[in-house]
């Protein structure tokens, strides 16, 4: 039986993958605000039509985890500003609003 590493490798680059977002969201949130929301939106689009470009299937596999961890962090903007007016996490005293 031969074994087979790519299912292995695809979830560790979907790990690494939502774990760049995380930080990337709060860092969006804390620097410019919920107006962020549109880079994700367009970053989404690009790897989504990157995806359906790209010739190699584990390159294409990444793109579409990519798009959509980038959808998805869409939402997690509005989130983190919730979380900031909580006091959960710090506000940025540069930026008013």
């Amino acid at each position: 039986m031969e074994l087979n590493f790519m299912g292995i490798i695809i979830g560790v680059a979907t790990f690494l993958v939502i774990g760049l977002f995380h930080p990337l969201v709060i860092k969006a949130e804390y620097y410019i605000g919920v107006r962020s929301w549109w880079l994700f939106l367009l970053a989404g689009i690009a790897a989504a039509v990157a995806s359906l470009l790209v010739g190699n299937l584990f390159v294409s596999i990444i793109l579409g985890v990519v798009a959509f961890s980038s959808f998805w962090s869409i939402g997690e903007v509005f989130a983190q500003k919730k979380r900031v007016e909580k006091g959960w996490f710090p506000a940025n005293p540069k930026r008013k609003g």
